[in-house]
């Protein structure tokens, strides 16, 4: 297994990177096949010890897990933990899993955007501070990320084995993007893009807020 460890904002130890790589390679026991790993452990404000696992699995799919503590030891023991509780949980699904060779990719972007307030002309008659201003929308953070083709019960355990609030995927049936993610009952929602006709859609799994509604994993 190919096994990175990068230090960040902290000076580096053998005793750690070794103590990193120990615990990530317990993972293979559940992988027969060659899989790749990065570590980052880094620090901040001085005292939050930050350790970051990502863990590449032949067959496509990504591991992904982050704990910090004031301890970077008791840091690198709880991610992976998190993340061996997870690989048992879909141990057989993930060993069965095969990538979709038919279809690639979509590259799609992701933006965070903020809201501010710019204050409106003649201020001085207005009511209230709300009323005088309007809202400014502005994208602070963009990035790009690929869309893989997966079917609907492999995108949710993707979800879960990343530690995300949602994901957008690529639908291996309709060759769609699709976008899956956790709701406060803790089901999963999925969104679908595409045409759908309404006698099908009307209905279909829906639950709060009126998105479809995918099984639990």
């Amino acid at each position: 297994m190919q096994l990175s460890v990068t230090f960040r904002h902290m000076d580096s130890t053998d005793a750690l990177k070794d103590y990193a790589k120990d615990k990530v390679e317990r993972i293979r026991k559940y992988f027969p096949d060659p899989i790749s790993a990065h570590v980052t452990l880094s620090t901040e404000r001085g005292y939050q010890h930050c350790a970051d696992v990502l863990i590449q699995l032949h067959n496509g799919l990504t591991i992904k897990g982050s704990e910090a503590t004031e301890d970077m030891y008791s840091s690198i023991d709880l991610v992976m933990a998190k993340i061996e509780r997870q690989v048992r949980r879909y141990k057989e699904k993930l060993r069965s899993h095969q990538g979709q060779q038919h279809l690639g990719a979509i590259e799609v972007a992701h933006s965070v955007i903020s809201e501010t307030r710019e204050p409106a002309a003649g201020g001085a008659g207005a009511k209230s501070t709300s009323e005088s201003s309007k809202p400014a929308f502005q994208i602070v953070k963009s990035s790009k990320m690929a869309a893989q083709p997966l079917s609907v019960e492999d995108a949710i355990i993707q979800l879960n084995l990343l530690s995300d609030q949602f994901l957008v995927f690529r639908n291996a049936s309709t060759g769609q993007v699709n976008v899956v993610y956790r709701r406060e009952d803790a089901n999963y929602g999925l969104i679908e893009t595409g045409e759908t006709g309404s006698e099908d859609g009307a209905g279909k799994g829906s639950g709060r807020g009126g998105h479809p509604k995918a099984a639990r994993a």
